[in-house]
C-alpha cells in the first residue's frame, strides 16, 4: 500500500520541484546574460567626469569669447 499511494506522490512533486528548479535556471541564466550586456555598456561611464570637467573649461572659454566679441560689436 506504501509503494502504490507514497511512490506516485513523491514523484509527483518531485517532478513539479524540478520543473521549477529549471524555469528558475532559465530565468537566471537570462539575468546573467542581460547584466553582463550591461555591465558592457556601462564602461564608458568613468568618462563622464572627465567630459564634464572638458565642458567646463569650454564654458568659461565660450563666455570669455562672448565678452570679447560682445565689445567688438
Amino acid at each position: 500500500m506504501l509503494l502504490v499511494v507514497i511512490a506516485p506522490v513523491v514523484i509527483l512533486l518531485a517532478n513539479r520541484v524540478i520543473r521549477r528548479a529549471t524555469e528558475i535556471r532559465k530565468y537566471a541564466d537570462d539575468i546573467l546574460e542581460h547584466g553582463v550586456g550591461l555591465a558592457a555598456n556601462l564602461d564608458p561611464v568613468p568618462a563622464l567626469g572627465a567630459t564634464a570637467a572638458s565642458i567646463s573649461r569650454v564654458k568659461s572659454l565660450a563666455v570669455r569669447y562672448l565678452g570679447a566679441a560682445r565689445k567688438l560689436l
